[in-house]
């Protein structure tokens, strides 16, 4: 019988352990089949910080370095500067790069290092019990936010692809799905291209990946990805935010 889909060569043969539904599995599956078609696996090194994408170098099958929360982009400035070499990608939650992580995205953007972020939004940190992030949306509930999220109380939801677009170091970035076939293979493409800017020398690149958390937000993983479509992409529009070329 003829293969025609297998596990990539950049994934472990080692089962997911994220939550049913969970579509970080789904990224990792992207990243991992990048990692293979570019042909750059040996020599790529992934930052994985604090937050559910902690788990990230038991699935990957190459180098990983664990950061403290929110230093992804910094240690990978370190490595890629001490092996600009090497392709080096960090793999960041909402919580972990937009709250206490600003400090670090904005300036390694602002810098353009030469690395690329995977960068998982699932408008709720994940792995500490479900309490609001920085991209938790107006009137959505969570652990600290039970009677929903307010402009009042709690400021706006921040817009990451458009916070970072008006920097000069930045080369690519774009906000991608996961809620369905058609926006996955188009989240395929861009972590692609991101990595491939990389590989050329362009500059910072990183893709924003809508995700789903059935577990906090109290869904099934079918309702889960509906309420994905409907409540998030109205806020979070996909679409290239910025490309030098």
């Amino acid at each position: 019988m003829k293969v025609v889909y297998e596990r990539p060569e950049s994934l472990l043969d080692v089962p997911f352990t994220y939550c049913p539904g969970c579509t970080h599995g789904i990224i990792h599956r992207m990243v991992a089949d990048t990692l293979d078609d570019l042909g750059i696996r040996e020599r790529t090194i992934g930052v994985s910080p604090v937050g559910c994408s902690v788990f990230a170098y038991e699935f990957f099958n190459c180098d990983m370095v664990a950061a403290a929360h929110g230093r992804a982009p910094a240690v990978a400035t370190g490595i890629k500067r001490v092996h600009p070499d090497k392709i080096v990608f960090t793999y960041q939650g909402d919580g972990d790069l937009a709250a206490i992580g600003t400090a670090e995205i904005i300036h390694a953007a602002a810098r353009g290092e030469n690395i690329t972020v995977i960068f998982a939004n699932n408008v709720i940190y994940g792995m500490t019990g479900g309490q609001m992030a920085p991209t938790t949306l107006i009137g959505q509930k969570t652990d600290t936010t039970p009677y929903g999220r307010s402009v009042e109380a709690n400021g706006h939801p921040i817009r990451v692809c458009e916070l970072l677009s008006s920097l000069d170091g930045v080369a690519y970035l774009e906000r991608v799905s996961t809620h369905d076939p058609k926006h996955v293979l188009k989240a395929q493409k861009a972590i692609k291209k991101a990595f491939q800017y990389q590989v050329d020398g362009k500059g910072f690149t990183l893709i924003e990946l809508l995700s789903t958390c059935p577990s906090n937000w109290g869904m099934n993983p079918l309702d889960s990805l509906k309420w994905l479509e409907e409540s998030m992409l109205p806020y979070y529009k996909p679409g290239v935010y910025k490309d030098i070329g």
